[in-house]
């Protein structure tokens, strides 16, 4: 997920522009950097099922940096992309998840146990903006889908700038992800995901926008920043898509 970003650089105000209330909003979210025994336990029973499902092929590990503030940006046309980003790295991640997902309580409490906080996507959900810089100031792996929403097609276009907004702020680079045959194996609607060979691309980390003498975070940068991330993302969604041979 992704969310817009203020028209100014400072951090963002809990206490200004809100989102609506919607589910998960102000709960309590640690950003533990230590994987847990239990963290740890889930993340093989969920990458066994994945394995086993879709049999990932990845390439490019190496350009995810082993230590430090890093900004996972994968293509999103399934909701099953999420956790492809399970087998880019053995870091322990962090997400930004649709709120929606917070209705359930239960569901809840293990999406927040696992790393994920919800965000509010029709607005500047300045919350979830605050924890994502946050967990990048601890020097975590945020994941976030730079196209907001899952989309449909070939082309990569109108990319939302909190993923580039975020990397100017905190130093993380931005590592572009592409997912082949996401949308083929579960297509939005599809409940029941079809067992198809999906096929992940690691692009190169892309270094941060340059800040200004003062420090500050121009728009300017940004927006060459997300233009940038356009064509990276665009490459490595390619490349996947064409190691599928499906397309």
């Amino acid at each position: 997920m992704a969310v817009s970003v203020p028209e100014s650089d400072p951090a963002p105000d809990p206490s200004a522009g809100q989102a609506p209330a919607a589910p998960g909003r102000h709960q309590e979210f640690a950003i533990e950097p230590t994987r847990s025994v239990g963290y740890r336990i889930l993340r093989v029973i969920f990458n066994a099922i994945m394995r086993l499902w879709f049999r990932p092929q990845v390439v490019g590990q190496a350009h995810v940096p082993s230590m430090g503030p890093v900004i996972l940006a994968p293509v999103h046309r399934s909701f099953a992309d999420f956790g492809f980003t399970s087998f880019c790295t053995r870091r322990k991640l962090f997400f930004m998840t649709k709120d929606s997902m917070w209705k359930n309580k239960y569901l809840g409490r293990l999406l927040l146990y696992v790393g994920a906080f919800p965000v509010h996507r029709e607005s500047a959900d300045r919350e979830a903006l605050q924890r994502a810089e946050e967990v990048l100031k601890r020097g975590q792996v945020l994941v976030l889908f730079p196209e907001g929403t899952r989309r449909q097609g070939a082309t990569i276009e109108d990319l939302m700038e909190g993923a580039t907004f975020l990397s100017a702020r905190t130093g993380a680079p931005i590592v572009p992800i592409g997912i082949g045959a996401s949308d083929l194996a579960m297509p939005k609607g599809q409940a029941i995901p079809r067992p198809y060979t999906i096929h992940v691309v690691i692009g190169d980390a892309i270094a941060p926008p340059a800040r200004t003498g003062g420090g500050r975070v121009s728009r300017s940068s940004v927006h060459a920043a997300t233009a940038d991330l356009v064509v990276k993302l665009q490459a490595v969604y390619d490349e996947a898509k064409a190691k599928t041979g499906r397309y």
